[in-house]
């Protein structure tokens, strides 16, 4: 599988694990302190061929992103669950550590965040939904993250979360209705 964009990632270990899973070039930020010259590469980038920003799945991994969407708007962002990110003995959270097909799957469910909303889901939604606040709540969201594919945010982040990404009234009801199926059947 070739893939088109350049992939941003965080270090070497990610790279490595990217080459393994897939033909792709990547670029690395070398931690969540990006340089003015890392950014000018990832902007010209974006022009050429498209960004793909794959991070960890933790706060370094969101910090790199946003401030990768600030600086370069219209890069598509591929996420992992922590669960498939996880190394083997426990010991860290990474890209490097999931396993190719992890990473294929990733990148090929990859969404362009965007800040205009269409019709917006409100804070009252999300409390019906059971996302914020109460028993149960982050686990929906948990699983509200994976089936949308915009990776997990906590209860003040998601709003926002689901408007960068353009998620539909729709798609949105369609997600809650199968968190409360699956519920319903545990």
């Amino acid at each position: 599988m070739k893939i088109k964009e350049i992939i941003v990632v965080e270090g070497k270990d990610d790279t490595t694990a990217i080459k393994n899973a897939l033909d792709a070039d990547t670029i690395e930020t070398n931690g969540s302190a990006i340089s003015e010259e890392t950014i000018e590469k990832i902007k010209l980038a974006q022009k050429t061929r498209g960004v793909i920003v794959f991070t960890d799945p933790d706060f370094p991994g969101q910090k790199i992103r946003n401030t990768i969407k600030e600086k370069v708007p219209g890069c598509k962002h591929a996420f992992l669950d922590k669960k498939d990110a996880i190394h083997k003995r426990g010991k860290g959270v990474g890209v490097e550590h999931a396993s190719p097909e992890m990473i294929r799957k990733a990148l090929q469910d990859a969404h362009i965040m965007h800040e205009e909303t269409i019709e917006a889901i409100t804070q009252d939604d999300l409390i019906t939904a059971g996302l914020i606040g109460g028993a149960g709540a982050r686990e929906r969201r948990e699983k509200l993250g994976k089936i949308l594919k915009i990776g997990f945010t906590n209860g003040k982040q998601l709003h926002k979360s689901l408007m960068m990404f353009q998620i539909s009234k729709e798609e949105f009801a369609a997600a809650i209705q199968a968190i409360r199926q699956e519920e319903e059947n545990a």
